[in-house]
């Protein structure tokens, strides 16, 4: 690449990028995803620009995956372990039990009724049967969904991109008329189970090195975090073990650790990159696509969709969650909110990587019903939330906890974010409670500065500062977050313990 070219390629690739971010306010207005238009903004590129068309299927698989780590890292850093816990058991399900339903609903209709070969069926019904990370973060996030259902479809994105890219691998490879059929699962399962490993020694990793850096820079705490967690994928895979399972995994445990320093300027940098990786994502996948070819994959790509809306995930989300007596509404929202997008389409470019005789017609018929998912499935999803019930009419923001170290003083520095209908709001400084060692130094209120005494009452929208030694970091940390729940009568129930009285 020469200096002239490298200009014109920073020029173009700058447009397409604020291009795609303008898109997303445009496409609000018109009630579909952003993410649709970045597709679409991507076909109409490589349709009317040769020059930036794709044609090296390895290629676009390999910048999926880059892109799917950092989608996957920074929804793992904003997911808190005792988010995930209660939802934990039925989200592995859904990542499993569900995808395997999925596969046979979309694949066996197609071997036996119409003579589909069996190879090509398993790829397509498996590559649609994962959710999209992308996706169920971009749309869940602006909906007012209850936690735990938000949390429990967030967490199956994250683990089922693990057992469907070892599946289409397997069998797009060489490896599908070898590999005895009963083996797979244990394949499967070997690389998650290898993978979580990694990310779990990863995670701790990382929440134990991290809060004692003492870098230079603020900008380096959120390279650090996430050169960790892309670490984990590299590991992982080294190891042939399934590295979006660690990369998920070690995100949420670096992202939950009480003491990590910097926690708002490591999300603010994993949401810009995390966004940079979605539009990058989903106009390559655009330009890869052959608009010429695709008219003839339609009526496969129209009929997998009415059995996966219809059939297949209805099933799996009924099969899946039954055994955990998770109510019927959070089961029949899972059962309409499986949100596809991209992922699909980067692992239906697999088996163009293996030159799989039929691979352009799975692929054209994946990107097809994506676009149909996009554009007629998921703008009703917010309207089904409500009328299923799992919406929230409004949500309290939750309270922020912004920690930064002062090595060389033992003590750290608390920024504290008070939202509206937070608890804290109305409680006196006196009554915080704080524990020894820890102090309000300052509430910034619109704008200026005032140094606290004990009967400054606390406002919506401040910030706090509290300087706090290490030793009582986390105590402190829990006595805010006790008190954004309880208020002032948290004083009443233990300066550490829980919000509420015992009996609750």
């Amino acid at each position: 690449m020469t200096l002239e070219s490298l200009a014109l390629a920073t020029l173009v690739g700058a447009l397409i990028v604020l291009v795609a971010i303008f898109a997303v306010r445009f496409a609000g207005k018109l009630g579909v995803p952003g993410l649709l238009l970045y597709l679409i903004l991507g076909m109409v590129l490589g349709a009317t620009i040769p020059a930036l068309s794709i044609d090296d299927a390895t290629l676009a698989t390999v910048l999926g995956y880059s892109a799917l780590v950092l989608i996957l890292a920074h929804g793992g850093l904003t997911t808190r372990v005792d988010q995930l816990r209660p939802v934990l058991a039925p989200s592995l399900a859904l990542a499993s039990v569900g995808i395997a339903v999925s596969i046979a609903v979309v694949a066996l209709p197609l071997i036996f009724i119409f003579d589909f070969d069996p190879q090509l069926a398993v790829v397509l019904g498996t590559v649609l049967a994962a959710t999209d990370a992308a996706a169920v973060f971009s749309v869940l996030r602006r909906m007012k969904v209850t936690e735990k259902v938000r949390t429990l479809l967030e967490a199956e994105a994250g683990f089922n991109d693990a057992p469907v890219v070892v599946i289409v691998s397997i069998v797009a490879s060489g490896a599908w008329e070898q590999t005895a059929a009963w083996t797979i699962p244990f394949l499967v399962v070997a690389e998650i189970i290898g993978g979580a490993a990694v990310g779990i020694a990863v995670g701790y990793l990382g929440r134990f090195i991290l809060p004692r850096l003492a870098l230079p820079g603020v900008g380096l705490y959120p390279i650090a975090a996430l050169a960790l967690i892309v670490f984990s994928y590299g590991a992982a895979s080294v190891l042939h073990s399934s590295g979006f399972m660690a990369v998920y995994i070690s995100a949420i445990l670096i992202g939950s650790a009480k003491q990590l320093p910097h926690r708002r300027s490591i999300l603010g940098f994993s949401d810009g990159l995390s966004w940079i990786a979605e539009i990058g994502l989903f106009v390559m996948l655009g330009l890869l696509a052959d608009i010429g070819r695709l008219p003839e994959a339609i009526p496969l790509a129209v009929g997998s969709v009415l059995l996966l809306i219809f059939v297949a995930r209805p099933l799996a989300a009924m099969v899946s969650l039954l055994p955990f007596r998770v109510g019927a509404k959070t089961i029949a929202f899972v059962s309409v909110a499986g949100l596809r997008g991209a992922v699909p389409i980067v692992f239906a470019a697999i088996p163009l990587g293996f030159d799989v005789p039929g691979a352009e017609l799975i692929f054209d018929a994946t990107l097809i019903a994506v676009l149909l998912l996009l554009l007629v499935h998921t703008p009703f999803i917010p309207a089904m939330g409500r009328k299923i019930g799992v919406c929230l009419p409004e949500q309290v923001r939750e309270l922020e906890v912004e920690s930064a170290p002062l090595d060389a003083m033992s003590a750290t520095v608390l920024g504290v974010d008070v939202p509206k209908g937070s608890a804290l709001v109305g409680v006196f400084v006196l009554e915080m409670g704080l524990p020894t060692g820890a102090a309000v130094s300052l509430v910034i209120r619109g704008g200026a500065a005032e140094v606290p005494n004990e009967h400054t009452r606390i406002r919506a929208e401040d910030q706090l500062v509290i300087v706090s030694t290490l030793e009582v970091q986390v105590r402190t940390e829990e006595r805010i977050r006790v008190l954004s729940i309880g208020g002032r009568l948290a004083r009443w129930y233990g300066s550490m313990g829980s919000a509420f009285p015992p009996d609750q």
